[in-house]
């Protein structure tokens, strides 16, 4: 009764709801600000506002005032109202309020609030449980006594009167509790294979996606490095194409170049003929044989010269005639430049081919040593110069530059040490902080350090590989026109760990840095 008392306070007298955001007018009535919004705006018109509980005037729009007091009030109702389809237990002893209870007991049949429990007997027979309605399903229907034990022979729920003079007296009994404790030592070992299932599965999950994360990743870059290559191929189609069409526009500029001549010479014997002819037509007509005789020696027949020209003028166009386009050199120019391309997708198809790298001991810096055979790298002691030699840091470059092409190598390192390995230009400083491979703008490498952990490094930016490299043999293949430089463990299968894609401008030399131990060209 109480709560609905509260309830009806609580309500707003425009939508007969809990307030909402409730608002005071100056008269002291309290409604929900979008409610009460809304009924002034109606009353604009009119000039006049009122309040709609006590009808007192406003001549000039209200202020409206939030009322914190009462917002709060109706929050705390609203959380402690049971939600639709929740059946909440109160007190069966707060009659003045409807106060939830916490605990029921189950010899008194009634529900207890926090104060009521604190007073409410302690004694073994009252039976404290969750709060409940079905007193009936908690006692013994014979006895009507609260179940305190369990029947093992019978699987059964048993009062102490069943137990002590029933059809259970001389059966195996044990205290609810105790059967409680055991099930709960159960629940608690499937419990934690739950767990333990819960948390391989988790990790099977894990796993999963992260596979999924590097399958997309490598999707990405296998796209990235296609759609590399075929503009690649688009390019060099296209320098094809304009390599062809320049021969036949060279071929046909050189054939127009020989008509034009021929045109122009034709044209200029054939104004001085028709002059001749009219020279001759005029004499023709004159009646003077001492002007016709003067004329004669002008006008000679000069037909063995003309013979002679004629022929040389024939001999030119059949030139002419027979300077068509060549076509076979058009098909060489194009064929050849398809073959050369076919040749260069071979060569991208088919498997790479080792590229012999020797070290260059010009560039080695004093404090490492190379082998005889110029393929291993090592510490040493000796102090040696040469002006091309690294400073400070233990570094080589091998002897031959690459320019073009794809070319790949392998080398094996020692089980401990720290080194670095890649590629570099040629014009890397020799020394200061910009020297060391990876540091600078002219150097991709893969490193090691702290004898486990592994990186890809360019320009002083570094990745971390995620993945353990377990085995000391390495490969690096550099594709110079595709601008990548990639890296390969040697295991089975290969597993890719990283690449580098830039635009290569100048030679690039295979490079070494050994701090410690050895680094061994196997290729």
């Amino acid at each position: 009764m109480a709560s609905a008392d509260m309830r009806d306070e609580l309500e707003c007298s425009i939508c007969l709801n809990i307030y909402t955001d409730p608002v005071t007018l100056r008269c002291g009535h309290n409604f929900c600000r979008v409610c009460i919004d809304r009924v002034l705006d109606t009353q604009k018109s009119s000039g006049v506002y009122t309040c709609p509980e006590c009808r007192e005037e406003f001549y000039e729009r209200p202020a409206l005032r939030k009322n914190t007091t009462l917002s709060n009030i109706a929050q705390r109702f609203l959380c402690a109202e049971p939600k639709p389809g929740e059946t909440r237990i109160l007190c069966t002893n707060c009659i003045h309020a409807s106060v939830p209870a916490v605990r029921t007991c189950l010899l008194c049949e009634c529900s207890l609030c926090e104060n009521h429990l604190r007073v409410h007997s302690t004694s073994p027979e009252h039976v404290l449980v969750e709060p409940t309605k079905s007193f009936a399903s908690r006692k013994c229907p014979v006895h009507k006594k609260v179940l305190e034990y369990y029947c093992t022979e019978d699987a059964a729920y048993i009062c102490v009167s069943c137990r002590l003079d029933g059809e259970h007296k001389k059966h195996k009994i044990s205290p609810m509790k105790d059967i409680a404790e055991k099930k709960k030592e159960k629940l608690k070992t499937l419990q934690k294979k739950l767990r333990s299932k819960q948390e391989k599965i988790g990790n099977r999950v894990q796993k999963l996606k992260e596979h999924r994360r590097k399958a997309e990743e490598k999707a990405a870059g296998e796209s990235q490095r296609v759609t590399a290559q075929f503009e690649d191929l688009k390019r060099r189609l296209e320098d094809i194409k304009k390599k062809v069409l320049s021969e036949i526009s060279r071929q046909q500029e050189q054939a127009s170049l020989s008509v034009s001549h021929l045109l122009k010479k034709l044209e200029i014997e054939q104004d001085e003929l028709s002059g001749k002819a009219q020279r001759i037509e005029k004499l023709l007509k004159m009646t003077d044989p001492f002007t016709v005789l003067q004329e004669r020696e002008s006008l000679n027949d000069d037909s063995s010269d003309s013979r002679k020209g004629d022929e040389e003028d024939r001999k030119q166009e059949d030139k002419v005639y027979k300077s068509d386009l060549d076509e076979g050199r058009i098909s060489e120019t194009l064929y050849g430049g398809l073959c050369d391309l076919i040749t260069c997708i071979k060569g991208r198809i088919s498997p790479d081919k080792a590229t012999q790298v020797l070290l260059d001991v010009d560039t080695a810096c004093e404090d490492v040593d190379i082998s005889g055979d110029l393929k291993t790298i090592s510490k040493s002691e000796m102090k040696q110069y040469h002006p091309q030699r690294f400073v400070y840091y233990p570094q080589v470059l091998s002897a031959c530059p690459f320019s073009s092409g794809r070319h790949s190598w392998e080398v094996e390192a020692s089980d401990t040490g720290n080194w670095r390995i890649g590629v570099s230009y040629s014009t890397v400083d020799r020394s200061g902080d910009q020297s060391y491979f990876g540091d600078n703008s002219k150097s991709w490498c893969l490193r090691r350090f702290n004898n486990s952990q592994y990186s890809a490094i360019h320009d002083g930016k570094e990745v971390s590989l995620k993945d353990k490299v377990s085995s000391q043999r390495l490969k690096v293949f550099l594709d110079y026109e595709l601008g990548q430089v990639s890296f390969y463990e040697l295991c089975d299968p290969i597993r890719h760990l990283h690449t580098f894609t830039a635009t290569f401008t100048q030679p690039l030399h295979a490079a070494f840095c050994v701090w410690d131990d050895w680094v061994k060209i196997t290729t």
